[in-house]
């Protein structure tokens, strides 16, 4: 809404068109994002869940460990992913939204995974997307994505953690816990993918209170 507002004044400057006024009951300001990063303990919780394999909700946390063990690799890239990303232990692809390459090692926890879907001829590592028709395959998608946020929404009532997840909580938990671990900025930012490390500094603004809480209690135990 602000790029259209900023569009619509440039054309009244350039008397293109007679002003109206049409943002004047429209919020184009900036809201600060909501927190939508879970505890390390919440993933591990959710790591150990029991569920019957070959199951839609499997599928689901399966995919929710995946992105988190990935550094937070966006739902689309995974449903994108094909066999050939997979190059000499390490997953190789560009990110959907930016078009910026990048590579992750296969650990342990991110091989059991893959083993788990790799089979079958399809050329997507996981069972998300059948079409190689870029219209049609979007189509999956967006149907996929509506189903996996929707799944996650019945796997935080399983937890009972009064959390919601949903397909980002993934990328944002790992990037908080990232920052838990004392990993610079810099460092958070790159292995995201972001342009930019101000992009990474919405993921970490808004931290758990404990966490500030146990850091100014360090700074202020001097004074007894």
């Amino acid at each position: 809404m602000r790029v259209l507002r900023a569009i619509y004044n440039k054309a009244v400057r350039q008397k293109l068109i007679e002003q109206q006024h049409p943002f004047t009951e429209v919020y184009t300001g900036i809201d600060r994002t909501r927190k939508r990063a879970v505890s390390e303990s919440i993933i591990a919780q959710l790591h150990r869940l029991e569920l019957e394999a070959g199951t839609s909700l499997a599928l689901c946390r399966d995919m929710f460990i995946f992105s988190y063990c990935t550094r937070g690799m966006a739902f689309v890239d995974i449903a994108y992913l094909k066999k050939t990303n997979l190059q000499n232990g390490m997953i190789c692809y560009a990110r959907r939204k930016t078009g910026q390459l990048l590579s992750v090692r296969i650990e342990p926890s991110i091989q059991r995974i893959i083993d788990r879907y790799y089979g079958g001829d399809s050329p997507y590592v996981f069972p998300i997307l059948t079409s190689l028709d870029a219209n049609e395959a979007y189509k999956q998608y967006q149907v996929a994505l509506n189903t996996h946020n929707r799944l996650l929404g019945r796997l935080s009532e399983m937890l009972g953690c009064g959390c919601k997840l949903t397909s980002y909580s993934s990328r944002h938990s790992w990037a908080t816990a990232a920052r838990n671990h004392n990993v610079p900025i810099s460092v958070i930012s790159q292995g995201m993918g972001h342009t930019s490390e101000q992009t990474t500094q919405i993921y970490l603004t808004m931290l758990e209170n404990s966490v500030i809480d146990d850091a100014n209690k360090g700074i202020i135990s001097g004074l007894g």
